[in-house]
């Protein structure tokens, strides 16, 4: 088995320009503090009883499960946005939910879209919510720009 269950999960974000759009992620996600990770894109649940915590440094070339979002632009004077939200049940027997959203648009109404996203996800598994929780960023195009945004799940 390559993974266990997360036993801890944590928000980061960041933004960056870059060469490339490749190069512009690559910069967020050194921004964002786990750029030297290899990030495996999951699902978007947190596993019941998985805590959560500040911000964690991560061991260079760890393989990572997180959810994410992120976008990438190079279109000048842009604003791109990248957000997640995590949705938690009032029974923490109970699995959480993450959503993910992106857009070229501002800070908040992506924040906004992501939490109520998140919480939508949550009632619909009948689930009474507890809290929702999320982190947004954005940045301006300057030349060729990056932003994103995740949960981390670690062990």
């Amino acid at each position: 088995m390559i993974f266990k269950t997360p036993t801890k999960h944590f928000f980061v974000s960041g933004t960056s320009e870059g060469y490339t759009m490749l190069n512009a992620f690559d910069g967020a996600l050194l921004d964002a503090g786990i750029g030297n990770t290899n990030l495996v894109k999951m699902s978007s649940i947190v596993p019941p009883y998985c805590e959560l915590v500040d911000y964690i440094k991560l061991p260079q070339g760890s393989l990572v499960p997180v959810a994410y979002a992120s976008i990438s632009q190079a279109e000048p004077g842009v604003a791109l946005s990248a957000a997640v939200a995590a949705a938690y049940p009032e029974d923490e027997s109970q699995a959480g939910l993450i959503m993910e959203y992106s857009a070229p648009a501002r800070k908040d109404i992506v924040e906004k879209h992501v939490r109520t996203m998140a919480e939508k996800g949550l009632e619909r598994r009948n689930l009474k919510i507890k809290e929702i929780r999320s982190i947004a960023v954005q940045t301006i195009v300057e030349s060729i720009g990056a932003a994103f945004a995740a949960v981390v799940l670690w062990d």
